[in-house]
This record gives C-alpha cells, structure tokens and sequence, in this order.
C-alpha cells in the first residue's frame, strides 16, 4: 500500500451506485476539479455529517467547478436510504472491495468489520491529486468549506496563459 501524494494521477474507480448506473473517476468529474470521499458506512455519525455538508455546499463548490463523489463497503439498499435520508445527490458508490481500494489508494482499511476509514481526494481537472487526506480512525477528513477555499486559492494564483 503507497499513499497517493499531490502530482500523482488518480487511479480509474467504477462506482457502481443505487439504481444499476456506474460512474466511472475521475472521468465523472468532467474536466473539473473533483473531491473524492471514501467513508466508512451509513452507520457512521462523521461520514452522515461529511456527506450532508457536502451535500448542502453544493452549490458553492460547483460554482468553483467542484464536483463531488463518494464510496462506501455499504450494500445497495443501505446507500440508497442514506442517499435519500440526507438528499445526497452526487454520485455514492456501495459495494466497495476495500483491501482492492486500499491497494489502489492507500486508503487505510479497518479489518473487523471490514470497512474502509474516512479517506478525502482534491482532484485536479487533469485527474491528478491535489491533496489527500488519510484518516486512521473516525475522525480526520476533508470538509467542503476548506476545499472551496483551497480550490479558489489556487484559481486566484495560478500562473497567467502565455
């Protein structure tokens, strides 16, 4: 397992989420900056507050071209009644094969029961890593306040087109 530092590209994730439907990452995120949140389960009162915050700063991300996604080890019923108890409406994946995420990212895994810790992505538009945030436990994850404000950042002080 190797952590994924900023500059390296993010790996292909298919997440297959509630309905049948399959959203591939970074390709979902369509040329856009993009936050990729592993948590550890509907049954989890950070992951339900991380995913309700990015939920009601939707609109703020996406007006700095911020789009969001996210991935559990939680069946398909459990996601879509979290999905629809919190109005989630970006793409939540279930089903995750943790150790093959963790193998991929370096998403720590909690092994009994096996679930994935909380693990956050800053994407690029290109798909390559602009922050990663590894949590060992319940708490130490991205929060959409500080990635809006990272991203604008980097948007007021990138280098002008020659």
């Amino acid at each position: 397992m190797s952590l994924l530092q900023p500059g390296d590209a993010f790996p292909e994730l298919s997440l297959t989420v509630p309905g049948g439907g399959v959203v591939n990452v970074p390709e979902a995120f369509d040329g856009e900056y993009g936050v990729m949140l592993f948590y550890r389960g509907s049954w989890c009162n950070y992951c339900n507050h991380q995913l309700r915050a990015f939920q009601r700063a939707r609109a703020s991300l996406a007006d700095v071209g911020i789009r969001v996604a996210a991935l559990s080890v939680d069946d398909e019923a459990t996601t879509a009644g979290l999905m629809e108890r919190h109005r989630v409406t970006f793409p939540v994946g279930y089903g995750a094969d943790a150790c093959a995420i963790s193998d991929l990212t370096g998403a720590f895994v909690h092994h009994d029961p096996l679930y994935l810790e909380s693990t956050g992505f800053v994407l690029n538009p290109d798909g390559k890593v602009m922050v990663s945030v590894y949590s060992s436990g319940a708490i130490g994850r991205l929060i959409p306040e500080d990635v809006a404000g990272y991203i604008r950042h980097v948007q007021e002080h990138a280098p002008s087109p020659v």
